[in-house]
């Protein structure tokens, strides 16, 4: 079963349960596919899906983040239960061992000495952990080894 036809069973089962969130965010996350392949032009293969579903996590996390320096703890909680839904249709997130391991192939494969050598080890890897590490905690991995 594709990617999308799991939204589409998990949208179906939240409106029969009356799940407000996570119906909304569902419905969030289509549309927001939808309007990738509109702008692609073609259906979106579930890696694309699993990018666009990433980036939604990501923009979830920065508003959690801004809302509780604005002191407004509801608002983050509803954005962090969104991050939950979110994170159901994601792949099983590498560890930072898994992670820290994956870091020193691409290098190795690569020959990056340094700092310079980062934007062809970050695109390497971006492609093998989308959806599955934070991108920012990919990067600064990177930089440490790259600059140490």
């Amino acid at each position: 079963m594709s990617l999308q036809d799991q939204l589409t069973e998990a949208m179906k089962s939240a409106m029969k349960a009356k799940q407000v969130i996570r119906l909304s965010t569902i419905r969030g996350i289509k549309t927001a596919v939808k309007n990738k392949e509109i702008e692609l032009g073609h259906p979106l293969e579930d890696q694309e899906v699993i990018a666009v579903i990433s980036t939604l996590v990501k923009q979830r996390k920065e508003s959690a983040e801004v809302y509780r320096a604005n002191d407004r703890p509801e608002l983050a909680a509803k954005e962090e239960e969104e991050l939950q839904v979110l994170k159901e249709f994601l792949p099983s997130q590498l560890s930072e061992a898994e992670l820290a391991a994956m870091v020193e192939t691409v290098i190795s494969e690569t020959g990056a000495e340094g700092m310079k050598d980062m934007g062809r080890v970050m695109k390497l890897l971006t492609e093998k952990t989308t959806g599955r590490a934070d991108g920012k905690l990919v990067s600064q991995m990177v930089r440490s080894r790259l600059a140490g």
